[in-house]
């Protein structure tokens, strides 16, 4: 029933799966580089944060330090001290935020260049259109997955600002420096708790598209047959080509092997028709072969017109796939044949005159 409905229940073929991507079409998560960024953010501050923080400490107390008015010249380049100074101390945290975020959306798309996502659409400026978006079945998972995200995210900032609620009431009782301290764990924790449940949210969002992706990639069997068929051709066409190639070698066969000195096989599955005139050849040649039933139909027409029929099963393997059709058997070969060549002439009482083989 669901065939003749046109549902779809069979796997995407690669095609369509190459199609999807070449059009933008990928299961991404746009949660997953965020909580993954957030995350990475985390580690550096917790490594590399003494560091910023001595570095940039510097650069503010030479800053106030100054003795009456700055002038032009010493602002200048107080400027350029601060500026060098603070990038050569972020510099490697914004690596290492970069390489994070480069390295999740890699895993996730893979390498992919693609100018259809920004094509211009008369289709994305159709009101109708969007109201059906605001309206579908995916916009409405999609906005109970991101309220139920707000009220995890809620939940653990609580949980974590409960945790230090003494801290932050005794805060007024602290110096500046205690005060900077205390605020940056409290931050720090928060980061890093917000960051792994983002990431275990961001995880299951991206399980959540590659299953819709997967489920908007079906097709139906109709349209894995439509496929197979561009892929492959029209396999009405391709029985007609092989029923054409069928014919044609049937006929060369016939008007073949009646000419033929002597009809080798091994005896059923395999038969090779050969011909040797010493006035225009300088070896036999394979003027058919066939397998399975073309061997029987050689046979056939080999016993119809007299033609010898000689069963060599060595011989007749070896050959077969060395020799085309029309060509010369190669020397190693020689011997073998002029033996069956020799006894064909005896038994019909011709002389066999073979060519002499050059040294």
């Amino acid at each position: 029933m669901a065939d003749e409905l046109g549902e779809k229940t069979e796997p995407p073929t690669p095609r369509r799966r190459q199609e999807a991507r070449e059009r933008g079409q990928v299961a991404k998560s746009q949660d997953l580089p965020a909580a993954i960024v957030l995350l990475a953010g985390m580690v550096g501050l917790e490594l590399l944060g003494p560091s910023v923080w001595r570095s940039l400490f510097v650069v503010m107390r030479a800053g106030l330090s100054a003795d009456g008015p700055v002038g032009p010249g010493e602002l200048v380049g107080f400027s350029s001290l601060a500026a060098r100074t603070a990038f050569s101390a972020l510099a490697p945290f914004l690596v290492l935020l970069f390489l994070a975020s480069f390295i999740v959306t890699f895993w996730q798309v893979g390498f992919l260049l693609t100018l259809q996502t920004v094509k211009p659409s008369l289709n994305k400026l159709n009101p109708l259109s969007g109201i059906k978006r605001m309206f579908s079945p995916r916009t409405f998972v999609a906005t109970l997955f991101n309220c139920g995200k707000m009220l995890v995210l809620v939940a653990v900032i609580y949980w974590t600002l409960k945790g230090g609620l003494n801290q932050i009431i005794y805060a007024l009782d602290l110096d500046h420096m205690e005060l900077y301290v205390m605020a940056a764990i409290i931050l720090l924790r928060l980061g890093i708790r917000l960051a792994i449940v983002m990431l275990i949210l961001a995880l299951l969002d991206y399980a959540y598209q590659r299953y819709r992706h997967e489920k908007e990639l079906k097709m139906s069997k109709e349209e894995v047959k439509e496929e197979m068929k561009r892929m492959e051709g029209d396999p009405v066409m391709k029985r007609r080509r092989r029923e054409a190639q069928m014919k044609l070698a049937i006929q060369r066969i016939q008007s073949a092997v009646p000419r033929a000195d002597v009809v080798v096989t091994n005896p059923t599955h395999l038969a090779i028709a050969l011909k040797y005139d010493p006035e225009q050849m300088f070896a036999p040649k394979v003027v058919a072969k066939g397998a399975d039933w073309m061997a029987y139909r050689i046979r056939q027409l080999a016993a119809a017109h007299g033609v010898p029929i000689v069963e060599r099963k060595e011989l007749v393997r070896m050959m077969y796939d060395v020799v085309e059709v029309g060509r010369e058997i190669p020397e190693r070969f020689y011997e073998a044949v002029a033996e069956i060549l020799a006894y064909v002439y005896e038994l019909s009482g011709s002389k066999f005159r073979p060519r002499p083989v050059p040294v």
